[in-house]
């Protein structure tokens, strides 16, 4: 499953440079997480980084993309070759 930011974000800036495949950005009003490239860091690390370090708790499971762990090696691979 990739991972999806709620509207309890506050904007603090910490998700961002710990995501190993650069899927989290700057939306309007809050930081939002590009589905077609978060795995979890399932490839990179042992757990989602960005959920270590939010402070706000706002980072969860988007339901609209539900994904084996096998899927999430996969688009691992393809984002870094």
């Amino acid at each position: 499953m990739a991972l999806l930011i709620n509207d309890d974000c506050t904007a603090c800036d910490a998700c961002k440079p710990v995501c190993p495949n650069d899927a989290i950005s700057v939306g309007e009003l809050i930081y939002v997480i590009d589905p077609l490239r978060c795995t979890e860091c399932v490839g990179a690390e042992d757990e989602p980084q960005c959920k270590l370090v939010c402070p706000a708790d706002c980072i969860v499971q988007n339901p609209d993309f539900v994904e084996t762990p096998e899927q999430l090696t996969e688009k691992y691979q393809g984002l870094h070759g």
